[in-house]
């Protein structure tokens, strides 16, 4: 039990996302700190001296906080946009260029005309549908 699950831990998805978790926090904090110290400020010029963070609509004696609320979606958007444009679009790039080099190479299987299911290049007969085909191809 111990080997499978150390055998499970190892495996790279569970670090890729040990790690990005611990990134992820690590750079919520920093994008924190610059709409609170950076972002903050700016919206106050622009209304008045007031932080965002503490921007509220009282109806009725109750407070409504709004400005917290635009403080964190500009933390999520901040992030987001940054993972997006250094994270993912990175590693699709690398990705399909991966794959392009892949396509490269000559094919070595093809499709059963009858049944459609995949099978080597070379084979004579489908071994799903047990169709005899015209022409084997080499490779």
């Amino acid at each position: 039990m111990f080997k499978e699950f150390k055998k499970f831990i190892l495996r790279g998805n569970v670090v890729d996302l040990a790690v990005g978790v611990v990134i992820g926090a690590a750079f919520t904090s920093v994008v924190n700190s610059l709409v609170n110290g950076i972002i903050n400020p700016l919206v106050g010029l622009i209304y008045g001296n007031h932080k965002l963070s503490e921007a509220k609509l009282t109806i009725h004696h109750t407070d409504f906080l709004y400005g917290s609320v635009l403080n964190s979606l500009i933390t999520f958007l901040i992030v987001a946009a940054v993972l997006f444009f250094l994270v993912v679009q990175p590693v699709n790039k690398l990705t399909e260029i991966s794959r392009g080099s892949k396509d490269t190479e000559a094919e070595t299987t093809r499709k059963c005309p009858y049944c459609l299911t995949v099978i080597p290049k070379a084979a004579s007969r489908c071994a799903f549908c047990t169709s005899s085909l015209k022409e084997a191809k080499k490779t």
